[in-house]
């Protein structure tokens, strides 16, 4: 039987009616055998994430401090979720376990993990699944790079029949300690774990229906995005469509699995399908943009004639451990795009090095930086797409401080005064929806 591997998010496993839900979608399609849950997430706005408790715990254990509070939260949140769902939970001998655990661990990814791997107990036992821990099977190398082993020890741990729960988020290091993938990192196991178990589908279950054109809280009416390939989905993730980690494409992209982004509170709803390819009809799918970058802008005359200059400014970056998103230049002129974070306090430090070692005419910082992905693989076959952008920009009396467009014809990207980034977006949406 062909086989599903579904991922649960924090907010498909809020509270005991979302695990209901969640059980009923797993019940409905016999194929749908290996289940990745997250840690439960906020039942309301002002509530707390298991996730955020547990790093809180962590804290002050390390401070010193008596972490009761959080603990007692935590205990409260998965004594009620078992009560409600009928499932005997030792709770606080588990947290017992934990707070052992915490003691030898100084770094933060094993308390963090503990929310994925007791909401994958509650989970195991509501299904009546066999439990596999990530931490026998999901390995690092000293580097903290996953191991190819992985697929393979996972692979053999998820064969024979029934259902199997895989809590997601962490794996463990060859010296056998916990580390977790980066916040949202359930995706990346989910994508693992159906590469491992060979699956023909995974599915993504969020809060969502899937991909718009446009982030919904500047573009209010978005066209659904009932299909994307992974490129698409790699540029529009990393520039802040956040429905999907920018890193679960890549273990399914090698085995070509499909992932489809379903929603928990409607899943007769399709969803979208992330694809190793499709058929471009139209030339843009997206259009996605964040905050929170900078510009190093760096002149020289006959800079093409002078060999070795790009190298010398890169190696700059490097040696203060800076890296940098786009490079566009010209034949006198090479412009770095940076995060803020990246860059943090060594914007002028960074500039005297480079005015010492690459001697320019000119060397400036341009601060307050918006960057906006257009992304289309349907680009490469219509003329005037860079065109229609940039006349939708003027129309909209967006001032447009660099265009990039990389060899893959699959992007354009641009750069704006951060304040002009929400008017920007809607121009370009408005001059490519379908």
């Amino acid at each position: 039987m062909d086989s599903i591997t579904c991922k649960f998010g924090g907010t498909s496993l809020a509270d005991a009616s979302c695990f209901r839900a969640v059980a009923a979608i797993v019940r409905a399609k016999a194929e749908r055998r290996f289940i990745v849950p997250s840690a439960p997430g906020k039942r309301s706005p002002d509530d707390k994430k298991i996730t955020d408790l547990l790093y809180l715990w962590h804290g002050m254990s390390q401070q010193g401090l008596d972490p009761s509070q959080p603990r007692g939260m935590i205990a409260e949140r998965f004594m009620q979720l078992a009560q409600e769902l009928n499932q005997p939970f030792d709770i606080e001998r588990l947290l017992e376990e934990i707070a052992a655990g915490g003691l030898s661990h100084p770094e933060p990814d094993f308390m963090a993990s503990r929310g994925e791997y007791l909401s994958g107990r509650l989970m195991a036992g509501l299904l009546g699944a066999a439990f596999v821990d990530p931490a026998d099977y999901i390995k690092f190398d000293e580097e903290g790079v996953l191991d190819p082993r992985t697929y393979v020890l996972l692979g053999e741990a998820l064969k024979g029949p029934g259902l199997f729960v895989i809590p997601g988020f962490y794996g463990a290091t060859p010296d056998g300690r916990i580390k977790t993938f980066s916040r949202g990192g359930s995706d990346v196991t989910g994508a693992i774990v159906a590469r491992a178990s060979n699956s023909v589908l995974y599915e993504n279950w969020t809060d969502v229906s899937g991909f718009l054109m446009a982030d919904p809280r500047i573009v209010p009416d978005a066209k659904h995005i009932d299909e994307v390939t992974y490129r698409e989905l790699r540029e529009l993730s990393y520039m802040g469509a956040n429905v999907l980690h920018d890193e679960a494409i890549f273990p399914v992209r090698a085995s070509r699995i499909p992932i489809n982004i379903r929603n928990t509170k409607e899943p007769e709803a399709p969803g979208t399908m992330i694809v190793a390819e499709r058929e471009a009809t139209h030339p843009v799918c997206g259009i996605a943009g964040r905050k929170g970058f900078t510009m190093i802008n760096i002149e020289k005359t006959l800079m093409n004639r002078e060999r070795g200059f790009g190298r010398r400014v890169l190696s700059v970056l490097e040696a203060h451990g800076v890296s940098f998103e786009h490079m566009p230049t010209g034949i006198d002129t090479i412009s770095l795009i940076i995060k803020d974070e990246e860059l943090a306090n060594h914007g002028h430090a960074v500039l005297k090095e480079i005015e010492r070692v690459c001697e320019p005419d000119r060397v400036t910082l341009t601060p307050g930086l918006a960057i906006i992905a257009t992304v289309g693989q349907g680009m490469a076959g219509h003329v005037g797409v860079a065109a229609r952008l940039c006349v939708a920009l003027a129309d909209a009396k967006v001032n447009l401080r660099v265009i990039d467009q990389g060899s893959s014809e699959n992007n354009i990207i641009i750069g704006v005064e951060e304040n002009d980034l929400d008017t920007a977006v809607r121009a370009i949406y408005n001059a490519f929806k379908p």
